[in-house]
């Protein structure tokens, strides 16, 4: 595999890493304590955005062993644009897309990613409860796992 791509890989495996501790943190009031935070104090936003950041190092990694690499400007359009061709060529599953799909509208909404979901932003950070965003962050980590497990088979099996 490519030196580029997998050091995209270990990217992703970190982000995932966080987005679980950060959900940790969050649930676990031993590590509440042991942080000096607040017993009410909770991330799950940021765990949201970290799991779209491991699918989205996930999805460079792949492009990168394909020779395709995507920048700044609009580095995340470009990169969701490059890897929606593979599966709509069939090359990757469709669901891997979905996967993405779901994210990037999700992290959007908390980064301000696309343009195109700016009137979306206040969803999950400020018209909710931060507890309120456990479901997704629930959602957003599972979604995350399954994206980096695939690309993780479909790069090995080059």
């Amino acid at each position: 595999m490519d030196s580029k791509a997998l050091l995209y890989l270990e990217r992703a495996k970190n982000e995932l890493d966080l987005a679980g501790a950060i959900f940790k943190v969050s649930t676990k009031p031993e590590i509440k304590l042991l942080l000096e935070l607040k017993e009410d104090a909770t991330f799950f936003s940021d765990a949201i955005s970290n799991a779209y950041y491991c699918i989205f190092y996930c999805a460079k990694a792949f492009l990168c062993s394909k020779g395709i690499i995507t920048e700044p400007p609009e580095e995340h359009q470009k990169t969701y644009a490059e890897f929606e061709k593979f599966v709509l060529s069939g090359e990757i599953d469709v669901e891997l897309l979905n996967i993405y799909e779901s994210l990037v509208v999700r992290a959007d909404e908390l980064l301000g990613i696309f343009k195109w979901e700016k009137s979306k932003r206040g969803k999950f950070t400020y018209r909710k409860l931060p507890q309120a965003n456990i479901e997704p962050a629930i959602e957003s980590i599972s979604n995350a796992e399954k994206f980096l497990k695939n690309i993780n088979l479909l790069l090995r099996a080059e």
